[in-house]
């Protein structure tokens, strides 16, 4: 199946509806359900969170366009609770924390494969490493506070080992900002990249942010805001590598693009039925809403919609394990660091950074206490100690 952006016109919007009962649908199966089926979810959630973020800022900008983004964004924000609600409630806060990360690793690195700029495609291998750290922190938070393994989660796809150290992570400002692509001669699908991979990392700063105080355990207090830092850090990578200068109609058009783009992806692989089709009528609805906002930018900016998007979209994200891909950018590129926009050697970080990094880790490191002594084995610590017991 391939989409034709301008021809394809999905649902209109007067038909986009729901009731509290199809918002609220059966949660996926944690433990029967593919993996990926959660990434599906988690990743969608942070889209649709995106969506709405960005609405609020943009009416807050443009009185004229009030009217028709509180339209929109009511469908949106529904789309949102529908997709969010299908994790069920016995998913932990730890194992949905899990369920973040593999999104991070899974997703950045299906991107990073597939982004034809050479600097972003380093950008997402840089930010990439630093996620497959906090997999490997928080699955020892995992392991020690509920005695589970994190693999149940992960179901095989993702290594749990450590990646560039989080205590290592955090930069000054100044060293956070990436150069941005030219929206006249970037390609639709670098676009598409960037704003896939900002929603999912806000989306996992505001979890991370909500759910950390909610711990009693004072390490899993501490290690949430330590990682939570370091996601406002990708935040801020991430949309720096938009270009400002879209103006703002521009910028909603190719949100609602890429709604389309990213559930076309989900419905491609997903292999529960019944979340396919959910998939399939989302897609219809965000082609509708693509449809209104190009009228809006026609009779708005009076510019051709074609000067921004192209007819066809690109083939669509690959929802399957990269752990080679991710073995190989950890044995090559580890060691990296940034200095402003620049990827540098591991000595040439700014003095600004490493005087922040030294002052914030001056008292102790959350990431580094959480894994003292620990590594991921098959059945976690415990089952280490029983094993160790039955031997005595």
């Amino acid at each position: 199946m391939s989409i034709d952006l301008f021809r394809d016109k999905g649902v209109s919007l007067d038909k986009q509806r729901f009731t509290w009962k199809d918002l609220v649908q059966k949660p996926i199966s944690k433990l029967n359900d593919d993996a990926f089926t959660r990434v599906r979810i988690i990743l969608m959630n942070g889209i649709e969170s995106e969506a709405n973020r960005f609405s609020h800022a943009c009416s807050r900008m443009n009185k004229d366009l009030q009217l028709p983004l509180a339209k929109i964004r009511r469908v949106e924000q529904h789309q949102q609770t529908l997709v969010n609600w299908l994790l069920g409630a016995d998913h932990s806060p730890l194992e949905t924390t899990i369920g973040f990360e593999q999104v991070a690793i899974e997703v950045t690195a299906a991107v990073a494969q597939k982004e034809p700029d050479p600097y972003l495609a380093q950008v997402y291998r840089y930010g990439l490493l630093e996620d497959f750290d906090h997999m490997y922190r928080y699955s020892a938070l995992m392991d020690r506070l509920e005695g589970k393994d994190a693999n149940s989660i992960l179901q095989g796809y993702t290594d749990i080992v450590p990646g560039r150290p989080t205590m290592f992570e955090h930069r000054d400002p100044s060293d956070e900002l990436r150069e941005a692509y030219d929206r006249e001669k970037a390609e639709m699908l670098s676009k598409f990249h960037a704003l896939t991979i900002m929603a999912g990392e806000n989306q996992t700063h505001d979890y991370y942010m909500t759910i950390g105080p909610m711990f009693s355990d004072p390490t899993a207090r501490q290690l949430y805001a330590e990682i939570a830092s370091i996601e406002e850090q990708h935040v801020t990578q991430y949309e720096s590598i938009i270009d400002p200068n879209e103006s703002w109609l521009e910028k909603w058009m190719m949100h609602e693009a890429n709604e389309v783009y990213n559930y076309y992806s989900c419905m491609t692989f997903e292999t529960n039925p019944r979340i396919k089709a959910i998939w399939e009528r989302f897609l219809e609805y965000e082609l509708g809403q693509l449809h209104a906002v190009m009228e809006l930018f026609k009779k708005t900016e009076r510019r051709d919609p074609a000067e921004i998007l192209d007819q066809k979209l690109p083939s669509p994200i690959e929802y399957k394990s990269q752990r080679e891909f991710v073995r190989e950018v950890l044995r090559e590129e580890v060691n990296l660091r940034v200095k402003g926009d620049e990827f540098v050697g591991l000595n040439e970080e700014s003095r600004a950074t490493i005087q922040y990094r030294d002052y914030m880790n001056s008292e102790g490191c959350p990431t580094e206490i959480v894994t003292s002594g620990y590594v991921w084995k098959p059945g976690t610590e415990l089952a280490n100690l029983e094993n160790f017991n039955m031997k005595q």
